[in-house]
C-alpha cells in the first residue's frame, strides 16, 4: 500500500492528486512498487523510520548495504589508486621528486576546486620537506588552464616539475613548452577530454577516454586525493618513512569535501564518503583558513554540505571570479590564524561585491532572453552583454538554467570580439561533450568541461552559429530530460512528525546533492498561519497542521515567483506544501525548517 496521499495508478504515483502545482509541476511518489517494498523490507528488519527507509530505497540502497550505508568508511570504499590510468607513472615521478627534494610547481585551477586541490597538494608536501609553489592564473589576463609564459616563469623559478590541478589535459601548446624548458609534468585532473592528449609524464585523469578505473564522478581534489594514497604507498615502499612521521592524509578531508560539493560532482560511492568523513574533520575546525571564512560567513551549528556549498565556496570563488585568484588556495593551505582571518576578510568582501554584480547582471540577462526569444527560449538559453564581468557569467548561466530549466550559456565580451563564456547544464544533457563538439567544429577556438558545467571562448559573430549548434545537437536530450515537469517526493508526513531527531537521522542517510537528491517531503493540507517577505525576496512561512503543531519555514527569492505569490496571498487558508528539512541552528539550540519548493491550493489539485 502507498503512504497516505500517494495515489496508486498506472505509471508514477501522484502525490495528493497534485497534477499542477503552483510552479506547474506534477507530485509524484519517489518510489515505484518494488522501492516501496523495498522500503518497508527495510522498516520491518533493520527497524528503520519509514521516511528514513524510503529515502534509502528511493536512492538505490539496498538491503543488505543498508546498514553501512548509514555509516560509510573511506577504508571499504577507497579502490586500489593504481587502477587509474598513468596514476603509477605520475606517483613514481611525484616519488622521485620527494626523494631528491624537488621544487615541485602546483598550477592550480582558480575555482574551489582547484584551490583546495592546490591546498591539500602543498600541505602534505610541506610534510614530507618540501616547499611546493602554487601559482593559480589571473582569470582575466590568463584564462584557464596552464599557459606558456607562466610555465617558463616557473621553470625560471626553479621547479623540476609541474604538477596541474584541476586543468592540464588540453593544455598541448603550454605542456609542451614545460618540456621545452626542462620541466616533466604530472597532469591530475577530472575534465573530458579526446583521445589525443598532451606529452606529460602522467596525464591521472579518470575522464580520459582509455581510463577504466570508473572513477569518473571524483572532482579534481579526489582525484589529487587518490594521487596522494598512491605516493604514501609508493613512499613507504621506499622506505621514506622509516626517518619521519608518515602525514595525516584523513586530516585533509575537510578540503576534500569541499571541492566534492563545491564542483557539483555525484554524491555517490566514494564521493559520499569524502564527504561524510570530511564533515567531520571540518567540524572540528583545525584548518585555520576554513574556521576563518566560517566565521565571517556566520556559520552556525555544525559545518554541513549546504555550509560547504552556499557560504564557504561561494567565498572563496569570490577571489578567482573578480580579485586575487590565488586567494582561496593560500587561505586554505596556511596555518596562520592572523592570516587567514585578513584573508577570509578580504573574500567576503568581494563575495559581497560579487553578489551585486550578479543581481544586475542576471536581471539583464533573463531580460535579454525574454526579449529575443520570448516564452520559449529553445533547447538552450543564450544570453551575452559587453557590460558584463566574465568572473560572473557562470554565475548567470546558473541561474537562467534555473529560470529557464534548460541549458544555458552566458557570454562576456567585455573586451572585444572575443568573449568568455560559461556554460550549466540540466540533469540527463551532457554539456561538457556539447562543447567539445563545438570547438572540433571550428565554432570556438576553445572549450571544455563536464556533463553539468562548461566553459568556452567564442567570437562575438560566431555567437549565434554556436547557440544554432548547440541547439540542434541538445534537441533531442533537452526535450527528453523536460517532457513532463515532475517534482519527485519521498513521503509525506504532519508538522508535528518533523522532529530534530527525524532530521539528524535523514542527515546520516546524506549527504545530499548531485547524484544523491535532497528528500522532499509532503505537507497536505497545511494551514499558513504566518506568510511576509524578507531579506531579498525570500518568503518567511509559519505552517499548522491539523492538529497544531506547528513548522517555520522559508522559501528562498519566491516572492516574485508563483510559489512566493502563492504563499502571500494564503495566509490563514489551507495549502499542500513540498519542502526539504533542514536544521537551523541558533545559540546553540537546533530547530527544524522546511525550505519551501513548491505548493499547491488544495481545490486545484487535480
Amino acid at each position: 500500500m502507498p503512504p497516505f496521499g500517494f495515489a496508486e495508478d498506472e505509471g508514477p504515483r501522484t502525490v495528493l492528486g497534485v497534477t499542477r502545482s503552483a510552479s506547474g509541476r506534477t507530485w509524484v511518489d519517489r518510489l515505484d512498487s518494488s522501492s516501496a517494498s523495498l522500503a518497508t523490507a527495510m522498516t520491518q528488519r533493520l527497524g528503520l523510520p519509514e521516511i528514513v527507509a524510503r529515502v534509502m530505497a528511493g536512492r538505490g540502497v539496498g538491503l543488505d548495504a543498508a546498514l553501512a550505508f548509514l555509516d560509510p568508511t573511506i577504508k571499504e570504499l577507497m579502490p586500489d589508486p593504481s587502477t587509474v590510468t598513468d596514476l603509477d607513472a605520475g606517483v613514481t615521478r611525484l616519488a622521485d621528486a620527494v626523494v631528491r627534494a624537488e621544487r615541485i610547481a602546483l598550477f592550480a585551477d582558480y575555482d574551489v576546486d582547484g584551490a583546495t586541490s592546490a591546498a591539500v597538494m602543498r600541505r602534505w608536501l610541506v610534510q614530507v620537506g618540501l616547499d611546493p609553489i602554487v601559482y593559480v592564473p589571473d582569470r582575466l589576463i590568463e584564462g584557464y588552464g596552464p599557459n606558456v609564459e607562466a610555465i617558463r616563469g616557473l621553470a625560471a623559478a626553479g621547479a623540476g616539475l609541474l604538477v596541474t590541478l584541476d586543468c592540464g589535459s588540453t593544455s598541448f601548446e603550454a605542456l609542451e613548452a614545460a618540456r621545452t624548458a626542462g620541466l616533466d609534468v604530472v597532469v591530475i585532473d577530472h575534465h573530458q577530454c579526446g583521445v589525443e592528449l598532451p606529452k606529460a609524464a602522467a596525464v591521472i585523469n579518470p575522464n580520459r577516454q582509455d581510463d577504466l578505473s570508473g572513477l569518473g564522478h571524483l572532482c579534481a581534489c579526489g582525484v589529487a586525493f587518490l594521487t596522494l594514497v598512491g605516493l604514501a604507498r609508493e613512499l613507504r615502499r621506499r622506505g621514506f618513512f622509516r626517518a619521519r612521521s608518515e602525514p595525516d592524509l584523513l586530516g585533509l578531508l575537510d578540503l576534500v569535501a569541499l571541492g566534492t560539493v563545491a564542483d557539483v560532482v555525484p554524491l555517490t560511492g566514494l564521493n559520499r564518503a569524502f564527504v561524510v568523513k570530511g564533515l567531520a574533520v571540518a567540524r572540528r575546525r583545525r584548518n585555520a583558513g576554513l574556521a576563518a571564512l566560517s566565521a565571517v560567513a556566520r556559520l552556525n551549528g555544525p559545518m554541513s554540505p549546504w555550509h560547504l556549498g552556499f557560504l564557504i565556496g561561494p567565498r572563496i570563488n569570490a577571489g578567482g571570479r573578480i580579485g586575487d585568484a590565488a586567494l582561496g588556495s593560500r587561505l586554505l593551505a596556511t596555518d596562520d590564524p592572523v592570516e587567514a582571518e585578513r584573508i577570509a576578510a578580504d573574500l567576503d568582501r568581494l563575495n559581497k561585491e560579487r553578489q551585486v554584480m550578479e543581481a544586475a547582471m542576471v536581471e539583464e540577462a533573463d531580460a535579454q532572453v525574454f526579449a529575443r526569444f520570448g516564452a520559449d527560449p529553445g533547447p538552450i538559453v543564450v544570453a551575452s552583454s559587453a557590460d558584463w564581468h566574465p568572473g560572473v557569467v557562470g554565475l548567470i548561466a546558473a541561474r537562467l538554467k534555473e529560470k529557464w530549466n534548460r541549458p544555458a550559456l552566458a557570454v562576456a565580451f567585455d573586451r572585444g570580439p572575443l568573449g568568455t563564456g560559461s556554460a550549466r547544464s540540466i540533469a540527463g544533457v551532457d554539456l561538457g561533450a556539447a562543447v567539445r563538439a563545438v570547438v572540433e567544429a571550428g565554432l570556438a577556438p576553445k572549450g571544455g568541461g563536464h556533463r553539468m558545467a562548461a566553459g568556452l571562448t567564442v567570437e562575438e559573430n560566431r555567437l549565434d552559429a554556436v547557440r544554432d549548434f548547440l541547439a540542434a545537437r541538445l534537441e533531442a536530450t533537452v526535450a527528453a530530460a523536460t517532457e513532463r515537469r515532475d517534482l519527485k517526493v519521498d513521503g509525506a508526513m504532519t508538522a508535528g512528525a518533523a522532529t530534530v531527531d527525524l532530521v539528524e537521522m535523514l542527515e546520516k542517510a546524506g549527504p545530499y546533492g548531485s547524484g544523491q537528491p535532497e528528500p522532499l517531503f509532503a505537507f497536505p493540507a497545511h494551514r499558513v498561519a504566518f506568510a511576509d517577505e524578507v531579506g531579498t525576496g525570500h518568503v518567511r512561512v509559519s505552517l499548522t497542521s491539523g492538529d497544531g503543531a506547528s513548522l517555520k519555514a522559508i522559501a528562498f527569492r519566491a516572492a516574485s515567483e508563483p510559489i512566493g505569490r502563492t504563499l502571500l496571498a494564503s495566509r490563514g487558508r489551507v495549502l499542500h506544501v513540498v519542502g526539504a528539512l533542514g536544521l537551523d541552528h541558533w545559540q546553540g539550540d537546533a530547530r527544524v525548517q522546511l525550505r519551501i519548493v513548491d505548493v499547491c491550493e488544495p481545490r486545484s489539485a487535480t
